[in-house]
């Protein structure tokens, strides 16, 4: 008999995943075609309408390709890394409500549990990089956790702001404080605000997206990480990337526009929750399609000489409303 727990968490768990899944290979195609649109090209077009089916038709190509592994890569740990990418991307949706009580886990430390598993998606980097015996591959990877450690630091302070307003750090209880309070997206005007904006930069670092996709620049390093990697395994990086930015839109919208809370003083529901992540979806993508990259040395001097700095005093900004906010009226203490 499987315990009830375990019986919610394997079916709400499956949803989530194959739901995030099917809305990644859709935003891979909408990429395509907006990339197209802003390059005066067509983008997929040849299978199903408007190419609604190539993402289908990019899988079955990759599964169809040959698998090699180099001869001098360590097998164990080349062949392991591609699917703890996205093992350590869905574990992060755990604790992400999707509606009121639609989650797979509500989760008391559900904030620190987002940031641990963000945090370890640099170790299957760094392992596909050292494991593909391969130069190229071995500087991304460098790159690569150089550049995550750096920016986990900014997102993990400002994720902190949310989690001192709301006097929790249960995802759930962050958006029922934004509810009760009425403070989406601007929350108190000034700290939820700006630490949005580093937490969104911080994000778009974390998934190696344009300006910050430097562990990846191909006209330095070939494909960076990916370099040795063929058929589906290369597949499943290019998923990770993709999922990660998909459920950094889902945070970010859950800590700092509501999540689930509806607007205007509509009805609650998942349909918000799934607006407010495609908008920041479709904000990284045209950020992607518009800015060009930033150079190793330009990447970590703006996260270390201003996105740290800032994120720490947002910080202690945060503390002192709280502290002495209440004291000047409910406009200003909630």
């Amino acid at each position: 008999m499987i315990p009830p727990i375990v019986l919610h968490g394997l079916i709400y768990g499956g949803v989530a995943a194959i739901a995030l899944l099917t809305l990644t290979a859709w935003g891979i195609w909408f990429e395509r075609k907006f990339a197209g649109r802003m390059q005066s090209r067509l983008g997929p077009t040849m299978v199903g309408w408007a190419g609604l089916l190539q993402p289908l038709a990019d899988v079955l190509k990759l599964l169809q390709k040959e698998d090699l592994v180099p001869a001098q890569a360590d097998r164990t740990l080349y062949l392991l890394s591609p699917p703890l990418t996205v093992f350590f991307t869905l574990a992060t949706v755990a604790v992400i409500p999707f509606g009121v009580d639609v989650a797979v886990a509500n989760l008391p430390i559900g904030v620190p549990w987002i940031l641990a598993f963000s945090g370890l998606m640099v170790f299957p980097v760094w392992t596909a990089g050292w494991a593909s015996a391969n130069k190229y591959a071995l500087l991304g990877a460098m790159r690569a956790v150089a550049q995550g450690i750096s920016y986990e630091i900014p997102m993990l302070l400002t994720a902190l702001v949310p989690v001192i307003f709301a006097g929790s750090m249960n995802v759930n209880e962050i958006v029922r404080w934004q509810a009760e309070h009425h403070w989406i997206a601007l929350w108190p005007p000034g700290p939820g605000l700006f630490a949005f904006v580093i937490f969104f930069l911080s994000c778009l670092a974390e998934a190696n997206r344009i300006p910050f996709d430097i562990p990846e620049a191909e006209s330095e390093l070939v494909a960076g990480v990916t370099t040795e990697y063929s058929g589906m395994r290369f597949g499943l990086f290019y998923l990770a990337e993709y999922l990660h930015t998909l459920v950094a839109s889902a945070v970010a919208s859950a800590l700092f526009f509501g999540g689930w809370n509806g607007i205007f003083g509509l009805p609650d529901g998942i349909h918000w929750m799934l607006a407010k992540t495609l908008t920041l979806f479709f904000l990284i993508t045209w950020i992607r399609w518009s800015l060009l990259r930033f150079r190793a040395d330009q990447l970590m001097r703006i996260c270390w000489t201003y996105l740290v700095p800032a994120s720490l005093a947002l910080v202690m900004i945060s503390a002192l409303w709280v502290h002495y906010a209440p004291q000047l009226g409910p406009m200003w203490g909630g």
